[in-house]
């Protein structure tokens, strides 16, 4: 079972504590990754473009010339698409992107990114993170003392307004709690920072349809 050291906002080492093997020691599934990211960005997409036909644009009415006797081709209007302001030939119209992806899968891919995570020693457990004044700057000086200077993704146990409005305008830090975890903001930023009560309601969102550990039924 992987450990895991939990600091303090200072780094000191506090304690260590023991990560479930079936949310940060997995093997990463890259394919169900990558399948949950494109759904993610699709359901992310608004379907909202749209672009007017021959039927949709104005004008039109008249026909350019006579039909015979000017040694042209016929045309019926200058609406037609190959004028200049006419209707656009399989232009995009409004539509859904929406995919649907299993629960299952879903939370294989979130346990796949956690675990890479956590190989790489890109994860940082923290006692609380809690700062003494809500301020970006005393957010960022305690970022670089957890070593993460270019940015994290901060996973806290329960929603805190002052870290978030320091965070607020930093596009490299994003705070979230269990449930507005993500698979995007997992892959985008560059290191994880995670309160215990986090790993505690991850650990127990993403096990819930797998089978007990080994050590937990021993436990249990």
């Amino acid at each position: 079972m992987p450990k895991a050291n939990v600091v303090d906002l200072n780094g000191k080492v506090l304690r260590d504590i023991d990560l479930d093997d079936r949310v940060f020691g997995v093997e990463p599934n890259a394919a169900v990754v990558h399948q949950a990211v494109v759904t993610q960005e699709a359901n992310a997409r608004q379907g909202t473009h749209d672009t007017r036909t021959r039927g949709e644009v104005a004008g039109g009415g008249k026909k350019p010339y006579r039909q015979k006797g000017t040694g042209y081709a016929r045309q019926g209007s200058r609406r037609a698409p190959h004028y200049r302001g006419g209707g656009i030939i399989f232009g995009p119209h409004p539509r859904s992107y929406a995919k649907a992806l299993p629960k299952k899968m879903r939370h294989l891919a979130m346990r796949s990114v956690l675990s890479s995570r956590a190989a790489d020693s890109s994860l940082t457990v923290v006692d609380t993170f809690t700062l003494e004044t809500p301020k970006t700057k005393a957010l960022l000086q305690t970022l670089g003392t957890l070593g993460a200077p270019d940015g994290a993704l901060i996973v806290v146990g329960d929603r805190s307004d002052g870290l978030w409005r320091a965070a607020h305008n930093l596009d490299h830090v994003h705070v979230v709690t269990p449930n507005g975890l993500n698979l995007l903001d997992l892959l985008r930023l560059p290191r994880v920072i995670m309160a215990v009560a986090a790993v505690t309601e991850l650990t127990r969102t993403l096990t819930r349809d797998l089978a007990p550990t080994q050590a937990a039924e021993a436990t249990a």
